[in-house]
């Protein structure tokens, strides 16, 4: 953990023990305040174009746009009560000659949405690297296994033989399933654009009045800097149904792992014995029961796909309850669910690809409750042939 913490307040197991330092780092507060700064430099950009900003001025805003200054901001937003414009004074203080434009004909979540757009993009594009190294995980073992014998159950009984890369192969072809998805969320993530309070780019219409540039080519320049495709229609907000399909794409995996995890520990238990997590050397199983083997990993993954799963639900909230053009009720929960949505997903990846690079397949287990139960396997066949 970073020295910088004080061990004396809250801090979200987000910050230290859930998720990669690259996920965090999207998701923390200095990346958010320079994506602002390149999302105002993006439109200044554009307005240059248009004769509304100096080259001079844009020039200056470009030199300082790396310079987040939190402590100064956060300063000034005690004062203002509006963490944006306190940025945008902080920014503006660092920029005596092109401070004046930033933000020209803009809302706040012209600012804000872009880069939350620019944050659901690099954060699906992080857990797709992902997705792809557990897939890969996944068919290493599927070929592994392929020919390994085991009882299959239903109902949590036994039923017919199966083999173990079979079984797998269940969550793989799930796990394949989750990709597909996400990267389709993935080549779907819009920005608002710059359409002003309401989303109908009054202000920037007035703005570049006799500029020889209308407000739809002044968004389309800026976009373009940015990376980003566009909503064509939107309020003050870009729509909040994007927030849930980028966190119901999410939930998907997190489904699938579940299962996984679930039926691994399953499997452990003694009873059973023929699936194991893998187990460290100096692991510890229990404090009072030092023998124990506990499924700590995949217990893992089931208590965060729980809670994963659980965070569409808000983001539905936000985009149905909107009122009009748009409500702030929304504002305090997306500072928590999309961050928090991601880093689970990535521990959730990250935990899933343990498990299958190091599962201990035990092929004796198999083998003795295969000979227990799979007497009884010909019984269907003996059926079908008494009925013909």
């Amino acid at each position: 953990m970073a020295e910088s913490f004080s061990y004396e307040t809250f801090l979200s197991p987000f910050t230290h023990r859930y998720g990669s330092e690259a996920m965090r780092r999207v998701w923390s507060e200095a990346h958010k305040r320079r994506l602002w700064r390149r999302v105002w430099l993006a439109l200044a950009e554009a307005e240059c174009d248009a004769g509304l900003v100096s080259t001079d001025q844009l020039a200056d805003l470009r030199a300082h746009a790396d310079d987040v200054n939190i402590e100064r901001a956060l300063e000034i937003e005690v004062e203002i009560k509006h963490d944006l414009m306190a940025e945008l004074r902080a920014f503006a203080e660092q920029c005596p000659v092109g401070g004046g434009v930033l933000h020209l004909g803009a809302t706040s979540m012209d600012i804000e949405d872009n880069a939350d757009a620019l944050r659901l993009r690099d954060s699906l594009d992080l857990l797709n690297s992902k997705l792809q190294s557990l897939l890969r995980s996944f068919a290493t073992q599927i070929e592994k296994y392929a020919d390994t014998p085991t009882i299959a159950f239903t109902h949590l009984q036994p039923a017919e033989p199966t083999t173990v890369g079979y079984r797998l192969a269940q969550y793989g072809q799930d796990l394949l399933t989750d990709f597909e998805e996400v990267t389709r969320v993935r080549r779907k993530i819009r920005g608002k654009g710059f359409k002003g309070a309401v989303g109908t780019s009054a202000s920037f219409t007035a703005l570049l009045a006799g500029a020889g540039m209308s407000a739809a080519e002044l968004e389309a320049r800026a976009m373009t800097i940015l990376g980003l495709d566009v909503y064509r229609v939107t309020t003050q907000t870009y729509p909040r149904k994007q927030d849930w399909l980028a966190l119901n794409a999410l939930a998907g995996p997190a489904g699938t792992l579940y299962k996984f995890a679930f039926d691994l520990r399953f499997l452990q238990s003694p009873p059973i014995g023929e699936w194991a997590e893998p187990f460290g050397a100096k692991q510890v199983g229990s404090s009072a029961m030092p023998f124990k083997r506990n499924p700590i990993d995949a217990e893992k993954i089931d208590s965060l796909a729980r809670y994963l799963a659980a965070l569409p639900r808000a983001a539905w909230d936000n985009a149905a309850h909107s009122l009009l053009e748009r409500t702030l009720d929304d504002s305090a929960n997306r500072r928590i669910i999309l961050p928090e949505a991601f880093l689970a997903a990535d521990e959730l990846l990250m935990t899933a690809r343990k498990l299958i690079e190091g599962l201990v397949v035990d092929e004796s287990a198999a083998a003795r409750n295969l000979a227990a139960y799979g007497v009884f396997a010909g019984t269907e066949q003996l059926l079908m042939e008494l009925g013909r």
